[in-house]
């Protein structure tokens, strides 16, 4: 079979609904807002530092960052333009995004609740379009299109390497039929198929899970990322633990890594 034949837009789709991944309502993303801002935020961040090292801002004076949660690029690369745009569908993330730009004596930035289905015909178009680990949308190819349309010189995306955000060994543990999510690869054929040639690099960082100093703290990062547990389930995690914890084995890999798919600005044919 030919690569051409092969429909990745539909197939990503399809893996999405085999998965179960459903869209997140904006108020569950609300309730994280503080620990993102604190965990995912500062300047100092691994991933963070890693990726605005490697976003090339020559000749660009604005940016756009989609899904821009608590501000973690937009943020930090606005004292070197003129202007950015950090757009989310979670108001709680914007409210801690337009807390942080005051502390940080920002004038530059302007916030905009909107979600990757809405209409962003009154967002300008800018030098540089940003959407960092915020790629695991219903519709990609329709996303990248965006994207790509938003952006006068250069488009930067990261996206999950590992198919699962919950180690598999976890799901498991608890008895979780595994199915995995779509990664990078779905993003690099799509281009490739809407005629665009990315570059891919690569980012590593650590788990967000890793907060286990205790069971409760750990429980709450598997129960947040699978979208709830079961009592079963949280027994059988409590399990997996003890067991771990006994034999002095990592209860999760220590990092993550992610996929920077990054081009220059294409003319799509319409």
């Amino acid at each position: 079979m030919l690569l051409d034949e092969l429909d990745f837009a539909g197939l990503y789709q399809q893996q999405m609904q085999l998965a179960g991944r459903t869209t997140k309502k904006p108020e569950h993303w609300d309730k994280r807002a503080e620990a993102m801002a604190n965990d995912c935020a500062p300047a100092n961040d691994g991933y963070l530092t890693q990726l605005l090292a490697k976003i090339d801002l020559r000749g660009a004076s604005t940016l756009f960052d989609m899904g821009c949660g608590p501000g973690s690029v937009c943020l930090n690369i606005a004292e070197n333009l003129t202007h950015v745009y950090g757009v989310d569908y979670s108001q709680g993330m914007l409210d801690v995004a337009h807390r942080r730009a005051n502390a940080m004596g920002l004038n530059n930035v302007t916030l905009l609740n909107k979600s990757w289905e809405d209409d962003w015909q009154d967002i300008p178009q800018c030098d540089i379009a940003v959407a960092s680990r915020s790629t695991l949308v219903s519709d990609l190819r329709a996303a990248l299109i965006k994207l790509n349309d938003k952006a006068k010189l250069r488009v930067y995306t990261t996206h999950t390497v590992s198919t699962s955000f919950v180690d598999v060994e976890i799901q498991a543990a608890i008895g979780r039929k595994v199915i995995e999510l779509p990664n990078y690869i779905f993003a690099v054929n799509i281009l490739y198929q809407m005629g665009i040639n990315p570059q891919v690099d690569y980012i590593k960082s650590n788990n967000c899970l890793d907060k286990n100093n205790n069971f409760e703290q750990f429980s709450k990062a598997i129960d947040w990322s699978l979208g709830g547990l079961t009592d079963e389930e949280n027994n059988r995690l409590f399990d997996y633990y003890q067991h771990k914890s006994r034999i002095g084995e990592a209860l999760i890999s220590p990092s993550r890594d992610w996929a920077l798919v990054y081009w220059d600005k294409v003319a799509l044919s319409k």
